[in-house]
Protein backbone atom coordinates (compact mmCIF):
# COMPACT_ATOMS: atom_id res chain seq x y z
CA UNK A 1 0.00 0.00 0.00
CA UNK A 2 1.33 3.22 -1.15
CA UNK A 3 1.18 6.20 1.57
CA UNK A 4 0.32 9.39 0.45
CA UNK A 5 2.21 12.47 2.13
CA UNK A 6 0.92 16.11 2.04
CA UNK A 7 2.40 18.58 2.43
CA UNK A 8 0.42 20.75 4.55
CA UNK A 9 2.06 23.96 3.50
CA UNK A 10 1.03 23.76 -0.13
CA UNK A 11 -3.08 23.57 0.30
CA UNK A 12 -4.97 26.31 -0.82
CA UNK A 13 -6.00 28.78 2.34
CA UNK A 14 -9.77 29.33 1.33
CA UNK A 15 -12.74 30.90 3.00
CA UNK A 16 -10.35 34.02 4.05
CA UNK A 17 -12.47 37.31 5.02
CA UNK A 18 -10.99 38.77 8.12
CA UNK A 19 -8.57 41.15 6.34
CA UNK A 20 -9.59 44.73 5.48
CA UNK A 21 -9.99 46.21 2.17
CA UNK A 22 -6.25 47.24 0.89
CA UNK A 23 -8.21 50.58 -0.34
CA UNK A 24 -11.82 51.57 -0.25
CA UNK A 25 -13.91 52.32 -3.05
CA UNK A 26 -13.94 56.25 -3.30
CA UNK A 27 -10.39 56.32 -2.42
CA UNK A 28 -7.57 57.28 -4.20
CA UNK A 29 -3.72 55.86 -3.67
CA UNK A 30 -0.56 58.09 -4.17
CA UNK A 31 1.31 58.20 -7.49
CA UNK A 32 3.48 60.31 -8.89
CA UNK A 33 1.53 61.82 -12.38
CA UNK A 34 2.10 65.44 -11.43
CA UNK A 35 -2.19 65.69 -10.97
CA UNK A 36 -3.48 67.26 -8.24
CA UNK A 37 -5.41 65.11 -5.97
CA UNK A 38 -8.82 66.80 -7.05
CA UNK A 39 -8.07 65.96 -10.61
CA UNK A 40 -7.40 62.39 -10.28
CA UNK A 41 -10.74 62.32 -7.68
CA UNK A 42 -13.21 64.08 -9.92
CA UNK A 43 -11.69 62.10 -13.34
CA UNK A 44 -12.17 58.54 -10.90
CA UNK A 45 -15.55 59.53 -10.36
CA UNK A 46 -16.39 60.41 -13.93
CA UNK A 47 -14.48 57.28 -15.19
CA UNK A 48 -16.40 55.18 -13.44
CA UNK A 49 -19.81 56.20 -14.19
CA UNK A 50 -19.00 56.04 -17.83
CA UNK A 51 -17.43 52.55 -17.23
CA UNK A 52 -20.88 51.57 -15.47
CA UNK A 53 -22.59 52.69 -18.59
CA UNK A 54 -20.02 51.17 -21.01
CA UNK A 55 -20.59 47.93 -19.37
CA UNK A 56 -24.42 48.40 -19.42
CA UNK A 57 -24.15 49.07 -23.06
CA UNK A 58 -21.94 45.92 -23.50
CA UNK A 59 -24.45 43.90 -21.63
CA UNK A 60 -27.45 45.02 -23.66
CA UNK A 61 -25.70 44.41 -27.42
CA UNK A 62 -24.76 40.77 -25.67
CA UNK A 63 -28.61 40.32 -24.62
CA UNK A 64 -29.45 41.21 -27.96
CA UNK A 65 -26.84 39.02 -29.53
CA UNK A 66 -28.73 36.07 -28.12
CA UNK A 67 -32.11 37.27 -28.24
CA UNK A 68 -32.46 38.94 -31.84
CA UNK A 69 -34.35 37.38 -34.31
CA UNK A 70 -36.03 37.46 -37.54
CA UNK A 71 -35.10 38.33 -41.38
CA UNK A 72 -31.51 40.23 -40.13
CA UNK A 73 -30.52 37.28 -37.82
CA UNK A 74 -27.64 36.32 -39.22
CA UNK A 75 -25.83 40.26 -39.70
CA UNK A 76 -27.74 41.31 -36.18
CA UNK A 77 -26.47 38.49 -34.08
CA UNK A 78 -22.77 39.08 -35.53
CA UNK A 79 -22.50 42.46 -35.19
CA UNK A 80 -24.54 42.81 -31.97
CA UNK A 81 -21.23 40.77 -30.77
CA UNK A 82 -18.40 42.47 -32.17
CA UNK A 83 -19.93 45.72 -30.84
CA UNK A 84 -20.22 44.22 -26.99
CA UNK A 85 -17.00 42.50 -27.84
CA UNK A 86 -15.38 46.30 -28.70
CA UNK A 87 -17.42 47.46 -25.50
CA UNK A 88 -15.33 45.15 -23.69
CA UNK A 89 -11.92 46.37 -24.45
CA UNK A 90 -13.69 49.95 -23.84
CA UNK A 91 -13.93 49.10 -20.75
CA UNK A 92 -10.92 47.35 -19.71
CA UNK A 93 -9.26 50.83 -20.91
CA UNK A 94 -11.31 52.93 -18.96
CA UNK A 95 -10.63 50.33 -15.78
CA UNK A 96 -7.26 50.55 -16.48
CA UNK A 97 -7.28 54.32 -16.42
CA UNK A 98 -9.28 54.30 -12.87
CA UNK A 99 -6.83 52.24 -11.36
CA UNK A 100 -3.58 54.28 -13.34
CA UNK A 101 -5.03 57.46 -11.43
CA UNK A 102 -4.75 55.71 -8.33
CA UNK A 103 -8.08 55.02 -8.33
CA UNK A 104 -10.36 51.89 -7.81
CA UNK A 105 -12.49 50.93 -11.05
CA UNK A 106 -16.01 48.99 -9.89
CA UNK A 107 -16.55 45.59 -11.36
CA UNK A 108 -19.15 43.58 -10.38
CA UNK A 109 -22.97 43.28 -12.23
CA UNK A 110 -24.92 45.11 -8.56
CA UNK A 111 -22.47 47.90 -8.81
CA UNK A 112 -22.67 48.86 -12.65
CA UNK A 113 -26.90 48.58 -11.81
CA UNK A 114 -26.48 50.72 -8.84
CA UNK A 115 -24.58 53.38 -10.49
CA UNK A 116 -25.37 53.16 -14.95
CA UNK A 117 -27.79 55.35 -15.89
CA UNK A 118 -28.58 53.59 -19.41
CA UNK A 119 -32.06 52.50 -18.79
CA UNK A 120 -32.71 48.80 -17.72
CA UNK A 121 -34.06 46.46 -20.98
CA UNK A 122 -36.92 43.88 -19.39
CA UNK A 123 -35.75 40.36 -19.67
CA UNK A 124 -37.35 39.09 -22.41
CA UNK A 125 -36.86 39.10 -25.71
CA UNK A 126 -38.10 42.59 -27.80
CA UNK A 127 -38.57 43.03 -31.64
CA UNK A 128 -35.67 44.36 -33.84
CA UNK A 129 -36.73 47.69 -34.33
CA UNK A 130 -36.85 48.12 -29.89
CA UNK A 131 -33.89 46.60 -29.40
CA UNK A 132 -32.10 48.61 -31.66
CA UNK A 133 -33.75 51.98 -30.53
CA UNK A 134 -32.54 50.75 -27.18
CA UNK A 135 -28.64 50.88 -28.30
CA UNK A 136 -29.32 53.75 -29.97
CA UNK A 137 -30.55 55.42 -26.33
CA UNK A 138 -27.57 53.97 -24.45
CA UNK A 139 -25.06 55.64 -27.53
CA UNK A 140 -26.16 58.90 -26.93
CA UNK A 141 -25.97 59.03 -23.78
CA UNK A 142 -22.57 57.01 -23.65
CA UNK A 143 -21.39 59.80 -26.13
CA UNK A 144 -23.13 63.34 -24.24
CA UNK A 145 -21.70 62.20 -20.91
CA UNK A 146 -18.60 61.52 -22.94
CA UNK A 147 -17.62 64.95 -24.71
CA UNK A 148 -18.81 66.54 -21.38
CA UNK A 149 -16.60 64.60 -19.63
CA UNK A 150 -13.42 65.23 -21.93
CA UNK A 151 -13.90 68.93 -22.23
CA UNK A 152 -14.06 68.81 -18.06
CA UNK A 153 -10.85 66.63 -17.95
CA UNK A 154 -8.96 69.12 -20.36
CA UNK A 155 -9.82 71.83 -18.28
CA UNK A 156 -8.12 70.10 -15.12
CA UNK A 157 -5.29 69.26 -17.33
CA UNK A 158 -5.75 65.49 -17.08
CA UNK A 159 -5.19 64.85 -20.97
CA UNK A 160 -4.42 61.36 -21.09
CA UNK A 161 -8.00 60.85 -20.05
CA UNK A 162 -9.22 63.11 -21.94
CA UNK A 163 -7.55 61.55 -24.81
CA UNK A 164 -8.95 58.16 -23.83
CA UNK A 165 -12.47 59.29 -23.44
CA UNK A 166 -12.23 60.52 -27.42
CA UNK A 167 -10.35 58.48 -28.99
CA UNK A 168 -11.80 55.01 -27.67
CA UNK A 169 -15.35 55.76 -26.22
CA UNK A 170 -16.52 59.15 -28.47
CA UNK A 171 -15.18 57.32 -31.66
CA UNK A 172 -16.04 53.93 -30.89
CA UNK A 173 -19.77 54.84 -29.67
CA UNK A 174 -19.67 56.97 -32.94
CA UNK A 175 -19.24 54.36 -35.53
CA UNK A 176 -21.00 51.80 -33.16
CA UNK A 177 -24.42 54.09 -33.36
CA UNK A 178 -24.02 54.63 -37.11
CA UNK A 179 -23.60 50.83 -37.55
CA UNK A 180 -26.86 49.89 -35.87
CA UNK A 181 -28.70 53.04 -36.89
CA UNK A 182 -28.41 51.95 -40.50
CA UNK A 183 -30.52 48.90 -39.64
CA UNK A 184 -33.71 51.17 -38.99
CA UNK A 185 -33.81 53.23 -41.93
CA UNK A 186 -37.07 52.52 -43.96
CA UNK A 187 -36.01 51.25 -47.43
CA UNK A 188 -37.41 49.25 -49.56
CA UNK A 189 -35.89 45.90 -49.69
CA UNK A 190 -37.12 44.86 -53.79
CA UNK A 191 -38.28 47.59 -55.28
CA UNK A 192 -37.10 51.68 -55.53
CA UNK A 193 -40.13 54.15 -54.55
Amino acid sequence: MTTIHRNLEAQPITGQRAAAESQPFGTITKFGLGLADETRITSVDALNRLLADTIALRDLYKKHHWQVSGPTFYELHRLFDEHAEQQTKIADALAERIQTLGGVAIALGIDVAELSRIERAPRGREEVPVQISRLLEAHEHILIAARNFARKATELGDDGTADLVISDVVRTNETQAWFVAEHVVDTPLVRAR
